[in-house]
């Protein structure tokens, strides 16, 4: 590999961030500059996807849009950075990706983070633009999310499922953290080859957003470990080197239990959220994955 190698350049970028997030800087600063870093990692977002912005209860969100699709099937997007860190402006390059390879219309919105919104406020704030969507007429063909974004879309549809509410027709979880106790071996096995996750990381972060004294193994809290019957179709991608490999297991386990149709890939050599990379093969390749997913579900729509 050479220091132009798509790999090589994703590990030296990583490298550089997280080295500078153990240097002392505040919770603004890494906010800032874990948006700035997914931006220079997406790339330019691609032509022909407008971006709209809306307003959902105060809570700031953004439609993703094909040029010439104003209407049609849509998608809830729920960004990752484990529920500290993140926004629409930093997966927007993702999201925008997203919205192209499907010529789907794409909705992300900015969730409450912890600490100084601790749980349940952002699975609370995930169900409400859910919620809107269905107001609006726009039930989405299908809730994605990456890393604790996965979390919150498995989490948004098991609470439609339980008031009653239409369900989306499929989920997409991509990198999905969905334990927050950790309890799976990848946490321990790759923690030395995940290049973007640490587990010491994540628990810090499961500890800010769940707060003193909270069971991580609550369902509320890792939806993994709550009843799954009933819910639609599953994708699920994660990297072979991710250290939230296991959540993904364990999630396809017990969905086949539950009777819900799943299909996980694992891409070989591949770390947490690698699908922020937009020049790395294996992105490429989940996006079309999703794509045919997605257009297989519409068509069983109709």
């Amino acid at each position: 590999m050479t220091e132009h190698d798509p790999y090589q350049r994703a590990r030296h970028s990583i490298e550089r961030v997280t080295a500078s997030w153990a240097g002392g800087l505040s919770l603004e600063d890494i906010r800032s500059s874990f948006e700035d870093f997914l931006e220079r990692a997406g790339g330019r977002k691609p032509a022909g996807v407008t971006t709209r912005p809306v307003e959902i209860g105060g809570m700031h969100a953004c439609w993703f849009e094909p040029d010439g699709i104003p209407s049609g099937p849509c998608l809830l997007y729920c960004h990752g950075g484990g529920y500290q860190i993140g926004s629409v402006r930093s997966h927007a390059s993702l999201i925008a990706r997203l919205a192209k390879a499907t010529g789907l219309r794409v909705l992300g919105f900015d969730y409450r983070l912890a600490p100084e919104h601790r749980a349940p406020a952002a699975a609370q704030d995930a169900l409400e633009a859910y919620q809107w969507l269905l107001q609006e007429g726009d039930r989405p063909l299908a809730i994605v999310g990456d890393s604790a974004g996965g979390g919150l879309a498995l989490a948004t549809a098991i609470a439609a499922r339980d008031q009653g509410l239409a369900l989306p027709q499929g989920l997409v979880l991509l990198s999905a953290w969905l334990d927050l106790g950790l309890s799976g071996d990848s946490y321990r096995t790759l923690e030395e080859h995940d290049i973007f996750s640490k587990p010491g990381q994540l628990r810090a972060m499961a500890r800010t957003y769940l707060g003193r004294g909270a069971d991580p193994t609550d369902p509320k809290a890792s939806p993994v470990f709550d009843v799954l019957d009933g819910l639609p179709p599953m994708l699920v991608h994660a990297g072979g080197y991710d250290i939230t490999l296991d959540d993904s297991r364990l999630l396809a386990t017990r969905a086949q239990a539950a009777q819900v149709p799943v299909t996980l890939t694992v891409f070989e050599g591949m770390y947490h959220h690698f699908q922020i990379f937009a020049d790395l093969p294996e992105t490429a390749q989940s996006l079309i994955d999703i794509a045919g997913f997605l257009q297989r579900l519409a068509k069983d729509q109709t």
